[in-house]
């Protein structure tokens, strides 16, 4: 699909790989819509790339549908794309210190990211059905944000592994069931990157842990992750699985 002039939904687009995504796919010529629950920071993307901002907690499906809806309107057009980069990354024991439970923090987990993922996924998909076929019968792809933690999850994301797990499993009956309408469904599934949340940890610390990625040793770049978005964009026959983009990395127990 060549996105040039069409609409694109970014979520989580305020920042780390959300952010590097929505400026890929506005420097492709795409018309972006970026849906964040931090306001401020979706708008100065917006702003910087021409896009439009929403402030939207993914987690509420009637939130995200009037973010769709506000997208069509804006634009005049339906979305062709949408990015689910949006996600929170708790951590916790399921069992902690003195036999306190984290059953709050992963129903929240899963919420964000799994919940999250699937509203923006219906109510783009449900759009993406109105438009016209574009060459070779597409309508739209659809992208998630897995994890390579779905697969190597560490001690302490039991609740994040869960929630990445579900993304990575509904990428192809999610895939299979919009194939009849020339919607393609794909999941990314990042490994260690250079993200707000690793901004917090002091240097010695980020230096460790990009000494695991075998090549290149070091921690994956944002516009890394967007440029595969794009790949997936455009590349028709890319659909229902998921890419791990990880420099080989595979996650030791803790």
């Amino acid at each position: 699909m060549d996105i040039s002039g069409l609409v694109a939904i970014v979520t989580g687009g305020g920042s780390g790989l959300g952010a590097a995504t929505a400026r890929h796919l506005a420097s492709q010529g795409a018309k972006v819509a970026i849906f964040d629950f931090d306001e401020p920071r979706a708008k100065s993307v917006a702003a910087e790339i021409g896009g439009f901002a929403v402030k939207v907690d993914v987690g509420d499906a009637a939130m995200v549908e009037a973010a769709v809806d506000a997208t069509v309107t804006h634009f005049g057009a339906a979305p062709r794309v949408a990015v689910n980069c949006a996600g929170v990354g708790s951590a916790a024991r399921i069992v902690g210190r003195e036999g306190k439970l984290s059953i709050d923090l992963f129903e929240k987990v899963v919420r964000v990211n799994l919940i999250g993922s699937y509203n923006v996924m219906s109510f783009a998909a449900r759009a993406m059905q109105g438009t016209e076929p574009l060459e070779g019968g597409e309508r739209g792809v659809i992208i998630n944000t897995a994890s390579a933690a779905y697969e190597d999850g560490q001690l302490g994301q039991a609740a994040y592994a869960a929630s990445k797990g579900g993304i990575a499993s509904m990428c192809l009956p999610a895939a299979r069931e919009l194939a009849q309408t020339g919607i393609r469904v794909m999941a990314v599934a990042p490994g260690l990157f250079h993200t707000p949340m690793m901004e917090g940890l002091p240097p010695e610390t980020t230096a460790k842990i990009a000494a695991n990625v075998p090549f290149p040793a070091r921690l994956g770049q944002p516009a890394e992750f967007a440029r595969l978005v794009g790949d997936i964009v455009a590349n028709p026959y890319l659909n229902g699985t998921v890419i791990r983009i990880d420099g080989a990395v595979r996650l030791p127990p803790k």
